[in-house]
């Protein structure tokens, strides 16, 4: 795997598991019942980004290492994939 690659991997890994993260906890204006006028009432209260984006890095770089381990080993290569898919 050559560096961009796993750039690009990891990228892809943070950005999903950030979507994933994003509703946890979420409370929105309408719950809390402070809605600031020009703002729909499901809009987040307090997203805590920072948490947020702090846990996400946590997660996607276990994520990233468990993965990148499993294609640097060989234990699934890419022809293993490309004859499952093939038949598609």
């Amino acid at each position: 795997m050559s560096i961009m690659s796993a750039i690009a991997l990891y990228g892809v890994i943070w950005f999903m598991t950030m979507f994933l993260v994003l509703p946890f906890r979420m409370k929105t204006q309408g719950e809390a019942g402070e809605v600031v006028p020009g703002t729909p009432s499901s809009a987040p209260s307090d997203a805590r980004m920072l948490r947020k984006v702090k846990l996400v890095t946590v997660i996607a770089t276990v994520a990233f290492a468990v993965i990148a381990g499993i294609i640097l080993s060989g234990i699934i290569t890419f022809e293993m994939i490309e004859g499952i898919t093939r038949g598609w």
